[in-house]
């Protein structure tokens, strides 16, 4: 609760002037205005320090008083509008003055500002100017009513006064939401961060606090316990051993549901699998990293990892969890047990929240299947997996720093690149899976894409690709030999591509630099960010594919051109055409069935384990 405080007073003579058009600062601002107000989180924020930095002029130093109230005058010469922060070593809140006169400072104000610019407030506020100001005036109403709904879903009760300069007393209505804010909060095991991501998108904040939360009776069920001797007799028939080494854990599978949002920030539930190593010795003491893994591309709706007979599953079995790692990997929304209505294919931010709530989920789990976690977290993903924990990656050292420890990312033959891919003249293989998957989902993500579905497919594949993929029927054989995709009779991909997409709207994709689809790719491409933990590229260069020359040099080289030394990159090419070239060699004659065999396993079968046994020797090196 607020410890009871006196407002500063206010003198008559002050005067309220609002900031002029274009929020450029006003030259109208009364010598020695003053900013005043109270800074609270249901409990006075007191002795915080405080800086305002205004349209123009240098920034004002001051801080808050025991009760949370502060008064900061405009005496070198600043101009409004301005905007507040107030720091602890705990806790940084956010307000705006647009006039002289009294503010707030608390955990609304600063989910306001964040609903109002739709980024951080706290990059804003390091890089605040006249542009900046017009931009929160822009949406400050919208943003502040947005904010009162939000809060009454969530506590219960809808603040009554205006939530930027609003006058609440201790005890009053206003003061009793603070206090229940906060409680919600730590009854959920979520910070004030946790809502600033939701406020970003205007999304349900409802939503925001449930992300990670088990969800339901059967969110955490024991499928079976994998002994060492299952997992050795297994990879040793299929030749894994050689990489993955001899099982030393026995292995028990749990499928798990959870909590986490969809692409606009709404409700939504994802499936996945938690590997827990246990048995003899330190298997069932020693505290493990966490993997969160992601996926490939995956055309089977009802498919979830927490299979063990699943190849992909028992390869995080035999890789990880039988050498001591915990695992958790999601099936991503719109999978297996996810209420979500469609997979948003390659959509990078709802790809990273997938993986992000699937490590809240674990770790709520871990009591009951007997996981003892050390904290620190490594990601992995292959193929489209590989896109997924690249764009977690990115997501968590953004905004889950004091959440989530990541020690190192190992991302796996992912298209990283996809405004390049979109714009290479090489057809690759799986193209009619790849572009009816990505020009359907991000359609329905961002409804830009066509307004006409038969003026990007032709038929009869217009008439149902909409909603062909994932499929609760067929898989990647059955498309194709069903006549729901081209493919049959050894097209290849440039014939598959012709049978599938009108030529117009291909070349508008591949010349257009204002055409949606590529807009949109350049959205969800990883390319211009910087990891903080140790990260390794891992591709093999003959992959038909996701082309390495594409995607992980293309990678690589961005991370090089900003000097990063955190960055291995490995190909594999090496070792594959070694084990299953001819004579050791790729093959070279795209007539012959060796050719065929070769490069229709490339990506699939021969580059997966291998990488992943990469991933397996940079985890261990790091942990």
């Amino acid at each position: 609760m607020l410890r009871k405080f006196k407002l500063a007073a206010m003198s008559s003579a002050l005067l309220l002037v609002a900031c002029g058009g274009g929020g450029g600062g006003s030259e109208s601002t009364p010598a020695n205005a003053k900013i005043t107000g109270l800074a609270a989180t249901g409990a006075a924020f007191s002795n915080a320090n405080l800086t305002a930095k205004c349209a123009t002029g240098s920034p004002v130093i001051g801080s808050t008083s025991s009760d949370g109230t502060f008064s900061l005058e405009l005496n070198g010469g600043q101009t409004l509008p301005c905007l507040v922060q107030a720091s602890n070593q705990i806790l940084t809140l956010h307000s705006f003055a647009a006039e002289a006169g009294r503010i707030n400072i608390t955990p609304l104000t600063d989910l306001v500002l964040s609903r109002a610019l739709g980024s951080d407030i706290a990059s804003a506020f390091a890089q605040f100017d006249a542009s900046k100001a017009t931009a929160i005036q822009a949406k400050l109403i919208a943003a502040k009513t947005y904010m009162k709904d939000e809060v009454a879903a969530i506590t219960g009760t809808a603040p009554v006064g205006d939530l930027m300069t609003g006058v609440f007393a201790v005890g009053d209505a206003d003061d009793k939401v603070l206090d229940k804010l906060t409680a919600t909060l730590a009854a959920n095991g979520k910070k004030l961060d946790d809502l600033r991501l939701g406020a970003h998108s205007g999304s349900s904040l409802q939503a925001a606090l449930g992300r990670g939360t088990l969800s339901g009776a059967d969110s955490v069920v024991t499928v079976t316990t994998l002994t060492t001797a299952q997992i050795n007799t297994a990879a040793t028939a299929s030749g894994l051993q050689a990489l993955s080494g001899v099982a030393k854990c026995d292995v028990k599978v749990v499928a798990l549901k959870y909590n986490t949002i969809g692409v606009k920030g709404e409700k939504a539930t994802a499936s996945g699998v938690m590997l827990v190593p246990t048995g003899a010795g330190t298997c069932s003491t020693a505290a493990s990293g966490l993997v969160a893994y992601a996926k490939g591309t995956d055309v089977e709706k009802p498919r979830t990892l927490a299979n063990p007979a699943d190849p992909e599953t028992f390869l995080l079995v035999a890789m990880y969890a039988a050498q001591g790692y915990t695992v958790v990997a999601t099936d991503y929304l719109g999978f297996a047990r996810s209420d979500y209505s469609y997979h948003p294919y390659l959509h990078a931010d709802s790809e990273a929240t997938s993986v992000i709530d699937s490590i809240r989920a674990a770790r709520r789990a871990s009591t009951n299947v007997g996981a003892l976690l050390s904290g620190k977290v490594m990601l992995a993903g292959y193929s489209q997996g590989g896109h997924s924990s690249m764009a977690a990656h990115r997501a968590i050292e953004r905004d889950n720093t004091k959440e989530i420890s990541v020690i190192a990312g190992a991302h796996m033959a992912g298209p990283y690149n996809l405004q390049g891919a979109l714009r290479t003249p090489i057809v690759t293989v799986g193209f009619q899976f790849f572009a009816t998957y990505l020009v359907t989902a991000w359609q329905k993500v961002y409804g830009t894409i066509y307004s006409d579905i038969k003026t990007v497919f032709k038929k009869p594949y217009s008439d149902y690709a909409e909603n062909l993929l994932p499929s609760p029927t067929l898989n990647y054989t059955t498309l194709i030999t069903t006549g729901k995709l081209p493919g049959a009779m050894g097209e290849t991909p440039a014939q598959v591509k012709e049978a599938l997409v009108q030529a117009a709207f291909f070349n508008d994709v591949q010349t257009n630099d204002q055409n949606s689809l590529y807009l949109a790719a350049k959205k969800n491409s990883l390319l211009g960010w910087n990891p903080k933990s140790k990260l390794m590229l891992c591709g093999g260069a003959g992959d038909p594919t996701v082309p390495q020359a594409l995607h992980q040099t293309v990678m690589k080289a961005d991370f090089d051109s900003r000097k990063l030394t955190n960055v291995t990159s490995v190909d594999v090419d090496a070792s594959i055409q070694a084990a299953y070239g001819p004579n050791g060699k790729a093959p070279t004659d795209p007539s012959s069935a060796e050719f065929a065999t070769y490069y229709g396993n490339y990506h699939d079968a021969y580059e997966t384990p291998l990488c992943l046994a990469q991933s397996k020797l940079f985890f261990d090196s790091v942990k």
